[in-house]
């Protein structure tokens, strides 16, 4: 019987190690006591600066031959190893990985001895082969996610296969009744041994049952239970055994779900005949202090969170998770868009470990009921849409996944820039754009508008929204603005968001960006370096941003009140317009023990304007719920609630801004209109860009531009460290000395 043997237990750990180890390290070696999961970025990739150690490290193990079960074939199986790795067994090289995301094992039975040393390489350092390379996220480096010994008889299910389970199940609803067909996948089986196979429901009857030699079955089932999303995630399982002489040699199982769905172009998606919105999150897997190197408990914690706020669908950036993540899924209903690490830049040298990661996602997640869709890439042309390797790749790995799964659609997150008309567009069964007008730009009104005309020019290509979003920390306005980084800011671009696009049934899924905060060290934005605060909740999961109860009080069915605002006390206003947001039909605000009145809203966001005077309590109630929070009159603005910029960004104050002339608080499409401004801009970039015509990497597109135009002077000044350029705060004062002396139009 196949035994599973946790090791995470006790390893070494060593940044300046070079080589494989025959022993293990002695106590003046400087190696670090470590237990598994572990990244070494935990901090460095959270703390800005584009610094954190990419290289190589290395983890070394102690495993004595007798403290293994007895078995045939002893396989190491690491769980993810970000993102390149080599494996040792007593100074042997067995074998290497490239993909940070997946599982991987190596049989090192014919390499043990009575005491031995595992050693593993890993390294997340640059290279041009491997994705993800370029991206706004950190790239936690280390074997962040457990590493066991899986103990077979000779006769074994196979392990080697993509890190596949060795099960393949494929369900197809007809009705009231399903058909189903198990595959299984068999190393060394003899003559004599034969498989037994069983399927159970969620209760553990066993509903249908063989044995036979053939490594392939198919059967019916009548009146199944449907595995139904949030309403009714019910979950069958098959279980399939090697026997010999009436003895089991090994057996694996998988978890499964009887649904059937399509993409409407016109209806969105339809599940088990029945519309059923895809109203979501997207989720980094990182966490504050602890990088990716998480626990059972903190992907359970994740997912309970995305299900109180009444989400339905999660797409999982931009990388494969972790499995105990995707079980989770499957038993709470949600609807999962699982993707590879291909992003941002495509690199000509890299198309192998594309084929390599989509075929590890694929064959390890076939069985997984949440999972409805492959994603083949997130915003790959940042760099150029007309890239015919690029394009190529695309078709490749769209061809690839129909091959491997006939049943999921596939589907790609293309950025902004990305021309409708653009072939690659043509590629995926389904179309996603990430969108962020009313923050990188634009206006927020200008979303809705967008699909409008996509769906219009485009009728029979269902298209959904991947990622948007605004960023937000502990900083607050009356007067919110594109940019400012307020909490009232991102509030408010999500209440307008989520009008936007939840009137519109034919975008087929909504996924904003992001459920929480996540580390991207490059990062030097809104007064706390190293992290995207895109989240609706913090990074440490703490706290629940007021942008998250807006979206609970139109997706979640949990009756609740929440009065937003709440960390902004201080106000210099007289009267305050109070914000609740519910899922009831009315709510009464008092003030002090007074009633403000009851107030019914369609939109589910209750306004209220109060009285500022002295302290005043606040306190809404909505049927059986209530909230309280509290403001408090000042003469003067608080500063401790105005952003405010570490490194060399300068303070509000000290911008000069005459009127009738430019500054840097003016966006750079309308100095652009200005022919001195122009000027002024063009010989700047002319002085900073490389000779080849890029920025960070990416070609100077007149898309990019477009795009960048909608950014003011002095957010893109903040913005730069991203692209490894640093501005001094002289500098940024002489620009905007520069534009102080041209005129607006």
């Amino acid at each position: 019987m196949r035994q599973i043997i946790n090791i995470n237990k006790d390893w070494q750990f060593s940044k300046k190690n070079d080589k494989p180890l025959t022993k293990m390290p002695g106590i003046f070696d400087r190696w670090e006591k470590i237990d598994l999961p572990h990244t070494w970025n935990a901090e460095d990739g959270q703390d800005g600066g584009n610094d954190y150690y990419r290289g190589a490290c290395w983890y070394a193990k102690q495993l004595k031959r007798s403290d293994l079960p007895q078995a045939d074939r002893y396989f190491l199986e690491f769980n993810g190893a970000n993102s390149s790795a080599e494996a040792y067994v007593n100074g042997k090289k067995l074998m290497s990985h490239d993909g940070g995301y997946s599982t991987w094992r190596v049989d090192i039975t014919d390499s043990l001895e009575n005491n031995n040393v595992i050693s593993v390489m890993v390294d997340n350092a640059p290279n041009d082969r491997v994705y993800p390379q370029m991206a706004d996220f950190t790239f936690y480096g280390g074997l962040y996610r457990d590493v066991n010994i899986v103990c077979v008889s000779d006769t074994h299910f196979d392990l080697e296969y993509f890190g596949g389970p060795g099960i393949k199940v494929t369900p197809t609803v007809e009705g009231k009744n399903a058909n189903i067909e198990i595959e299984v996948f068999v190393t060394n089986m003899k003559a004599g041994q034969e498989i037994s196979y069983t399927v159970f429901d969620k209760e553990g009857n066993a509903v249908w049952s063989a044995k036979t030699k053939d490594t392939k079955v198919s059967f019916d089932i009548e009146n199944v239970h449907l595995w139904n999303g949030r309403k009714d995630p019910y979950l069958y399982t098959a279980k399939a055994e090697i026997i010999e002489n009436g003895n089991t040699l090994d057996n694996v199982s998988a978890r499964f779900g009887l649904r059937y769905y399509k993409v409407d172009p016109e209806r969105g998606f339809i599940l088990n005949g029945e519309e059923y919105p895809l109203r979501g999150v997207s989720r980094h897997q990182d966490r504050w202090g602890i990088g990716n190197a998480l626990l059972n408990e903190h992907h359970k914690e994740d997912v309970d969170m995305i299900v109180e706020l009444g989400c339905t669908t999660i797409r999982l950036a931009h990388y494969q998770h972790n499995q105990y993540f995707y079980d989770l899924c499957d038993e709470a209903g949600l609807v999962i868009w699982a993707e590879i690490p291909y992003i941002s830049k495509h690199m000509p040298t890299g198309r192998e470990n594309t084929i390599s990661q989509m075929k590890e996602l694929v064959t390890q997640n076939y069985n997984h009921a949440s999972i409805c869709m492959w994603g083949l890439s997130n915003e790959i042309t940042m760099d150029s849409d007309k890239d015919p390797d690029m394009v190529e790749n695309h078709r490749i790995l769209n061809d690839l996944c129909h091959e491997m799964d006939k049943t999921r659609p596939t589907t790609i997150a293309a950025v902004t820039m990305c021309d409708i008309h653009s072939p690659y567009i043509q590629i995926p069964d389904l179309v996603s754009y990430n969108h962020y007008f009313g923050w990188y730009g634009g206006e927020v009104d200008m979303n809705g508008p967008w699909f409008d005309e996509f769906h219009k020019e485009f009728p029979n290509i269902p298209i959904g929204i991947s990622e948007y979003g605004a960023e937000a920390l502990n900083w607050h306005t009356s007067n919110p603005t594109q940019g400012d980084y307020t909490e009232e800011y991102q509030a408010y671009y999500h209440e307008e968001m989520i009008k936007q696009l939840f009137s519109r049934p034919f975008i087929w899924a909504t996924h904003c960006w992001n459920m929480f905060d996540f580390g991207a060290d490059a990062r030097s934005e809104g007064g706390e370096n190293g992290q995207n605060h895109k989240g609706l909740v913090t990074i440490d999961r703490k706290y629940k941003k007021d942008a998250f109860y807006a979206y609970k009080a139109w997706l979640s069915d949990d009756p609740f009140v929440h009065i937003a605002s709440k960390r902004y006390v201080d106000r210099v206003e007289p009267t305050v317009t109070v914000t609740v947001y519910s899922n009831q039909k009315e709510v009464e605000l008092f003030a002090n023990g007074v009633s403000c009145g009851k107030k019914t809203a369609e939109d589910h966001f209750f306004r209220f304007e109060v009285e500022n005077k002295g302290e005043t309590v606040l306190k809404a109630v909505a049927g059986e719920c209530t909230d309280e929070s509290k403001i408090r009159k000042v003469e003067k603005f608080n500063e401790d609630y105005r952003l405010k910029e570490t490194g060399s960004v300068i303070n509000w104050f000290e911008i000069t801004a005459p009127e009738g002339y430019f500054s840097i608080n003016d966006k750079l499409s309308d100095i652009m209109k200005s022919e001195e401004g122009a000027a002024l801009f063009k010989g700047l970039m002319a002085q900073m860009m490389p000779k080849d015509g890029t920025a960070a990497g990416f070609k100077v597109t007149p898309n990019m531009m477009k795009l960048v135009g909608g950014f003011t002077v002095l957010r893109l000044t903040s913005m730069v460290g991203m692209a490894n350029v640093n501005i001094s705060k002289e500098q940024i004062l002489g620009l905007n000395a520069m534009l102080n002396k041209i005129k607006k139009p």
